[in-house]
């Protein structure tokens, strides 16, 4: 009996369902508002990015380094005799030339002293005059004779001192430059060697780049340069290695290379810092990317490539020479070829992008 009843239950649930319209799954699937088998399906956003062109053009291989201007020819002008400062004829920032005379001493004890000197010689020469006539007639010794000598010769040195005194009582220019720095005031009493003026050339510059020893085989005497300094932001000074030590500091592991400085507008001056650049090397009609494009990891360089669907792909490259705004390509890349510059960070391969600006190439040649 109980195995009956169970059997009619199951049978009246079956016609129940059937009645419904289906299966316990479709009414599950029914219930979840779809099919059992679609999946949402979210459009591709695409992302933003800036790209440039690779192009084909010049670029120059270059040390980069940072110097201070020095002049070429500059010296300290000491005084050469000790005296009181009567008179200051230049003052600084004034052109002098070579010889002129700077400034002067009080000269009358030096005058003095030329006077007392020339008395004493006058007198010797007489006695040695009048010896050496009686020499002849052999009337007096040869050691007489030479003793007069000497002491005449003594006088003379005595007298020449003195008037070379007087002389260098007038301070001088060693060479024709600009007067940068005047140490002395009116009345001074000054030493013999005594700083008094610094004299500077200022259209003879230098400046000495301190370049580590592995990269010194690059450069050579010679090699073209150009300065940059903040005082003249847009402009660039053509220069010259002029020479390169032999010798590497131990301390720094450095080598110092001076760099001669042209500049015909006088725009640069001794202490202005500036960015040196010596080039040492050109490749012409190579491929070039902006420096913006490269991504660097691991010491590997790739790039994203921008195809005709849209699409970002990374790829490796292998670069060269590089300089202020570009890279050398040297496998990789296509001339014409499009690469992200920026918005890359925010890329995978494959990639859907939406180019928003493609920045417009410069010639690259000099």
């Amino acid at each position: 009996m109980k195995f009956y009843t169970l059997a009619l239950l199951g049978l009246a649930a079956g016609i129940f369902l059937s009645a419904c319209g289906g299966d316990p799954a479709q009414a599950k699937a029914g219930a979840a508002g779809g099919k059992p088998d679609d999946k949402d399906k979210k459009e591709e956003v695409a992302i933003p990015v800036e790209v440039a062109d690779v192009i084909s053009g010049d670029i120059e291989a270059a040390y980069r380094g940072t110097a201070t201007l020095e002049a070429a020819d500059e010296a300290t002008v000491v005084a050469k005799t000790t005296g009181v400062v009567e008179q200051i004829l230049v003052e600084e920032g004034e052109q002098v030339s070579t010889g002129q005379v700077l400034a002067r001493l009080e000269t009358n004890r030096l005058k003095l002293e030329v006077e007392r000197a020339h008395a004493n010689l006058k007198q010797l020469q007489q006695d040695f005059q009048r010896n050496e006539s009686i020499y002849k007639q052999k009337l007096i010794s040869r050691e007489v004779y030479d003793r007069t000598r000497y002491e005449m010769e003594a006088a003379q040195a005595a007298y020449d001192l003195a008037a070379l005194s007087l002389r260098e009582s007038e301070i001088r220019a060693p060479f024709s430059g600009v007067v940068s720095a005047r140490h002395i005031k009116l009345g001074n009493m000054i030493q013999t060697n005594n700083p008094v003026f610094r004299v500077t050339k200022l259209d003879s510059l230098e400046a000495h780049v301190f370049v580590p020893e592995r990269d010194i085989y690059k450069l050579a005497a010679g090699h073209p340069a150009v300065l940059s300094v903040d005082a003249w932001p847009d402009q660039e000074f053509a220069g010259q290695v002029q020479r390169i030590n032999p010798v590497v500091d131990p301390a720094t592991g450095t080598v110092k290379v001076t760099v001669a400085m042209r500049d015909a507008s006088a725009k640069l001056k001794p202490g202005m810092f500036g960015r040196v650049e010596i080039r040492y090397d050109r490749h012409e009609g190579v491929l070039l990317i902006s420096k913006d494009a490269v991504l660097v990891e691991d010491a590997a360089e790739s790039v994203f490539v921008v195809n005709a669907e849209g699409r970002a792909l990374r790829r490796p490259i292998r670069t060269g020479y590089a300089d202020a705004d570009y890279y050398e390509v040297l496998d990789g890349l296509s001339a014409g070829e499009k690469v992200v510059t920026t918005g890359q960070t925010n890329l995978k391969d494959d990639t859907k992008v939406e180019i928003v600006e493609t920045l417009v190439a410069v010639d690259s040649s000099i």
